[in-house]
């Protein structure tokens, strides 16, 4: 009796899904704590494998530059340190910016908050002083001389014992994630720096075990959307930090024609935060209106009226022409992913979501131009 292997297999497969399916709906902690355990080992190694796909943007322009340098050994190595240098230089200015301006905001707040308490409380006691009944309703509705006030001092002074000694607990555990996050956060460097050196041979181990797994017509088919996948992502990350820029300079050019306070700051936390999609801007927005806020405040509204004013410009004109030209997605589209993105992983999903969203995109525009000529129509 001959018995087709492939029906076989297929049979055994699928037992061995069932039978995994019902232990992940069975026994969905014991799952839940492998899967946890499993991230934790592989997760150093996949955000390095994230900062090697981050770095190939930048480290493939500069090596294109550096054609004179014929072997590939030397290429490689000085695109990659060029590129880790242009970063790190980034970083450094913009921190070199931000911080002594965010110090000098501190030390300017910390000047006017006391005197700012000190002129309400004593508006305050004018006002009781010219209106005694409010003093004598204040008294009623609060009744202060019935409180035992040494009661409170004492539960208040035990509840900040609590505080405390949670907060030193907390501490010690914010000391070991902190930890725990640097040598995961190193292992994942030296990984994408490994990875970046070898990409090409990576490259080719993976097409080996595609071809010798799935059939010649499958594994080309998913060579092509793995290449479609990896030039959307690329084009994404390109077309963000370009709108970032074109961000930051607009806000400098209208800020410098508005004679707002600290351009280059805001500016500079603008077109960070706008790495962000869509919604960063508006965290840079809160940020540089509390910093002019201490400045002035009516300059803080004239600023806030002017961001919302540019958001629009950015969000209808530059964001869907720069980024969403870049992956070949529509504006409307854009929005749909960032919001799916932002409801299910937050700011990660926001940035995945959208070129994610442009290769399904893609594919789906693919099958129906197929089907469509398949029918004649």
């Amino acid at each position: 009796m001959h018995i087709d292997k492939k029906l076989m297999h297929r049979i055994f497969g699928l037992i061995a899904g069932a039978i995994v399916f019902a232990w992940l709906v069975l026994d969905t902690a014991r799952a839940t704590i492998l899967f946890t355990r499993i991230w934790e080992l592989l997760s150093p190694f996949a955000v390095g494998a994230a900062i090697a796909f981050i770095f190939n943007v930048p480290m493939r322009a500069i090596e294109n530059q550096l054609e004179g340098v014929h072997k590939l050994s030397l290429r490689r190595g000085l695109s990659i340190i060029l590129t880790i240098l242009c970063l790190v230089l980034i970083i450094m200015f913009v921190f070199e910016l931000l911080i002594p301006q965010i110090r000098t905001t501190l030390v300017s707040l910390s000047e006017k908050i006391p005197v700012f308490i000190d002129r309400t409380a004593h508006k305050m006691m004018l006002l009781i002083e010219e209106n005694p009944d409010l003093g004598i309703w204040i008294q009623e509705a609060f009744n202060l001389e019935s409180l035992n006030w040494p009661t409170i001092l004492t539960n208040i002074l035990a509840w900040l014992a609590n505080q405390v000694s949670a907060l030193m607990g907390g501490a010690v555990n914010v000391i070991g994630n902190v930890a725990a996050g640097i040598v995961n956060a190193v292992i994942g460097i030296v990984f994408a720096i490994y990875a970046l050196g070898r990409k090409e041979i990576l490259a080719g181990q993976g097409r080996r075990i595609l071809y010798s797994v799935f059939s010649e017509r499958r594994a080309d088919e998913m060579i092509r959307v793995f290449r479609l996948t990896n030039v959307t992502f690329s084009n994404f990350i390109s077309g963000q930090c370009l709108e970032a820029v074109i961000l930051g300079c607009l806000f400098a050019v209208v800020m410098a024609i508005m004679k707002l306070p600290y351009i280059a700051l805001v500016s500079v936390i603008i077109a960070v935060t706008a790495l962000i999609p869509v919604v960063g801007a508006f965290v840079g927005c809160i940020v540089g209106a509390f910093f002019i806020l201490v400045n002035d405040p009516i300059q803080a509204l004239t600023f806030i009226a002017m961001f919302l004013v540019l958001q629009q410009l950015e969000n209808n004109l530059i964001y869907p022409r720069v980024v969403g030209t870049s992956i070949g997605l529509p504006g409307m589209w854009v929005l749909v992913a960032v919001t799916i993105g932002g409801e299910i992983m937050g700011v990660a999903g926001m940035l995945v979501m959208i070129p994610l969203v442009s290769v399904l995109y893609t594919l789906g525009r693919e099958f129906t131009d197929i089907r469509l000529e398949e029918r004649n129509i």
